[in-house]
């Protein structure tokens, strides 16, 4: 397969519909309890050139077990907090990435209505 080389784009992987069990809220019962969160995050880097080696490229894979890791071990009050923690591991942890979008959905949030979904969302770009 030929490729272009020398160019640069913005590409991002992302992952989508991460469900897990966590203890995140305001509420004491939260805590107790817990309930269903769901993550996406959007991995941006530039990947036009990217040789096909998996040690070039960002392992999703790993990504994914440390979403997983902080969003079931860790208690955090606010979905905010909890969404700047998440951008933070993971530019900290895959230096590939140029910037991360992380969206925490709270499905079940105690709110006195019918909604369809309550999420924080958070863009983050690696500084230079």
């Amino acid at each position: 397969m030929s490729r272009d080389m020398g160019q640069t784009g913005a590409g991002k992987v992302v992952l989508r519909g991460l469900a897990f069990h966590g203890r995140h809220g305001a509420y004491q019962e939260e805590a107790v309890f817990g309930a269903r969160f769901v993550v996406d995050a959007e991995l941006h880097y530039d990947f036009a050139d990217l040789p096909d080696e998996l040690a070039r490229a960002v392992n999703y894979a790993a990504v994914y077990d440390q979403i997983a890791q902080i969003v079931t071990a860790e208690r955090w009050k606010l979905l905010e907090a909890l969404c700047g923690r998440l951008c933070r591991a993971l530019l900290a942890d895959q230096p590939q990435l140029s910037a991360v979008t992380v969206r925490v959905h709270k499905p079940h949030a105690p709110l006195p209505g019918v909604f369809e979904d309550v999420y924080a969302e958070l863009h983050l770009n690696r500084e230079a």
